[in-house]
C-alpha cells in the first residue's frame, strides 16, 4: 500500500513512464505523509481503444487512476490529491483533463502488507 494503477489507451516510451512514477509517487508521499518505499505504480497501457468514456453522446478515448489510500483521510484532503495527481498525468503523459478520473479505494493499515518493509502498514495521523 498504497498502490496506484494508471488505465490509459495507447503506448507511452519507457523514459516517460518513468517520470511520471516519479511525480507521482512524490506528490503522492508528499501529500499523505506516506513512506515513498511503500508505494507502487502500475501504467496499465491498454492500446488504442481499449479504455472509453461517453461525451457529448460520443465514445471517447478515456483514462482512470485508481488510488488506494488509508481509510479516514478528509475529503478535502482527497479532493486536493485528486487534482495533484491528475496534474501530474495531465503534465506528462499530455491526458486530457475531461477524460480522465481519479477513483479512490480506502484501506485500513492492517489490509496493506509488505513483508520487506516490516509488515503490515502503520497506522498515521492527520
Amino acid at each position: 500500500m498504497p498502490y496506484l494503477q494508471l488505465d490509459v489507451n495507447g503506448h507511452y516510451p519507457v523514459e516517460e513512464k518513468k517520470r511520471l512514477v516519479t511525480k507521482l509517487s512524490e506528490t503522492y508521499s508528499g501529500m499523505l505523509d506516506v513512506d515513498v518505499g511503500r508505494i507502487s505504480i502500475a501504467i496499465r497501457e491498454l492500446g488504442d481503444g481499449g479504455l472509453w468514456r461517453t461525451i457529448d453522446g460520443e465514445p471517447r478515448p478515456a483514462a482512470v487512476l485508481m488510488c488506494d489510500i488509508r481509510r479516514g483521510r478528509s475529503e478535502q484532503l482527497r479532493l486536493d490529491v485528486a487534482k495533484s495527481l491528475s496534474s501530474d498525468c495531465i503534465d506528462i503523459l499530455g491526458l486530457s483533463s475531461d477524460r480522465l478520473n481519479v477513483v479512490f479505494t480506502q484501506h485500513a493499515g492492517d489490509e496493506m502488507y509488505h513483508p520487506g518493509l516490516g509488515g503490515f502498514s502503520p497506522e498515521w495521523r492527520e
